[in-house]
């Protein structure tokens, strides 16, 4: 750790990354929108970060008048309610570390001092990819690595997103909606480690990589206000629902996991429906997609492959990784892409497949061209990592972003 004397002369620098998480029982509505505290619990899987990921840079200094932010190469307003949420509870903490007389928690970790913060995503904001989960995961972490704070973060990662309190864990991890008032109890749990299902497979369907139309914090507010359908998810059918869920991925049973899987996601959806006006999160090929799902099961008379769609048109698919070759070539057939199969698929490498005229068949679907950007191929993965090598840093020596090329960060 950098000691006081040095910090007036330069940064302390901090870079992390954070993943991704799919909700496999689904997080819509709040019951406190400054707390961030849900009216259901849920449960996601983490995507390996290989793939997906949100990278942040924090830099600590007497020399920075004010915080400022810059994401994806622009600057962006840090008074943001959320991120002011995150940075003074962050701040609170190191505060109340140094109180309470810790070693290592001096004035080094500069709590009277600004921050600058740079993070970039590879993977689309906003289309409905869960990237302020991501990023408000990778923000809590990396301030909490620059101030010294340690213990579960997941309840200030929260306050930023909601989901964003998954996306502190590895693997399958459950956000317990808690009963208290000030939401000390609603934090997130790992269910399972990422190592624990080393078969699963997941692929991401991208159908639109734009904004979506209605954000999900509004979505959720006209909902929580108008549906009648979501009341009853929320008090009838989620915590069965839980239960269920945790026992299949402890047991593996990927036939259970898939059924409760796609009929969350679907739920989900008619509560958007059910909402008023209504929303509409899902477009015509992810409608395709759902077809697609159901008869390719249907023809093999078992669930091989299961989908969920979050606020946004694009799938998520859950698969065995020995049914992956044959399912994407599917996806390829019915989806014929523009481009050559090498740029259509990004992520683990897939292995060539044929499907057979019977299967064609079966699924009899018009093929879609282009209904499809590209597949995303990953797997369940570890929770945020600290990135030791100084070159990966986002921000300069001097705390503020490093050109990059095409583009005027600062």
């Amino acid at each position: 750790r950098i000691m006081p004397e040095e910090t007036t002369s330069r940064p302390h620098i901090v870079t992390c990354t954070a993943p991704v998480n799919i909700a496999v029982v689904k997080y819509w509505g709040k019951r406190d929108e400054d707390l961030i505290l849900p009216i259901s619990s849920s449960l996601s899987v983490t995507l390996h970060q290989d793939q997906l990921k949100t990278t942040t840079t924090v830099a600590i200094s007497t020399s920075f008048k004010v915080d400022r932010m810059w994401l994806n190469g622009k600057e962006e307003d840090i008074t943001h309610p959320r991120l002011q949420s995150c940075l003074r509870e962050i701040r609170r903490l190191a505060r109340k570390r140094r109180n309470d007389g810790e070693p290592d928690s001096t004035e080094s970790t500069g709590l009277s001092h600004k921050v600058h913060i740079c993070s970039v995503n590879n993977f689309p904001t906003a289309a409905g990819l869960a990237s302020s989960a991501a990023g408000f995961a990778c923000l809590v972490y990396s301030l909490a690595q620059a101030f010294g704070v340690e213990g579960d973060l997941s309840g200030i990662a929260r306050q930023g997103s909601g989901s964003a309190c998954r996306s502190m864990y590895g693997g399958f991890v459950q956000w317990i909606m808690g009963n208290r008032d000030d939401g000390k109890d609603s934090i997130a749990q790992q269910v399972e480690p990422e190592s624990h299902w080393p078969e699963l497979r997941i692929l991401v369907l991208v159908a639109s990589a734009k904004r979506k139309p209605i954000g999900s914090t509004s979505g959720m507010q006209t909902s929580v206000q108008t549906s009648v359908l979501l009341k009853h998810r929320a008090e009838s059918v989620v915590p069965h629902r839980m239960d269920k869920m945790i026992k299949a991925v402890q047991k593996r049973d990927f036939a259970a996991f898939a059924e409760i899987t796609m009929k969350d996601s679907n739920q989900f959806h008619a509560t958007c429906l059910d909402t008023y006006p209504p929303i509409f999160y899902l477009n015509s090929v992810s409608q395709q997609i759902i077809h697609l799902v159901h008869r390719y099961n249907g023809h093999y008379r078992e669930s091989r492959v299961a989908y969920s769609f979050d606020a946004g048109p694009n799938a998520v698919i859950f698969t065995l990784q020995q049914h992956v070759p044959e399912f994407v070539r599917v996806v390829q057939h019915f989806f014929p892409p523009d481009t050559n199969g090498e740029d259509f698929i990004k992520g683990l490498p897939v292995k060539g497949a044929a499907i057979s005229e019977e299967l064609k068949e079966a699924i009899g679907l018009e093929p879609t061209p282009n209904g499809i950007n590209y597949i995303i191929s990953t797997k369940a993965g570890p929770g945020p990592c600290i990135i030791e090598d100084s070159s990966q840093h986002l921000l300069s020596p001097d705390g503020f972003p490093k050109k990059v090329t095409g583009s005027n960060p600062s």
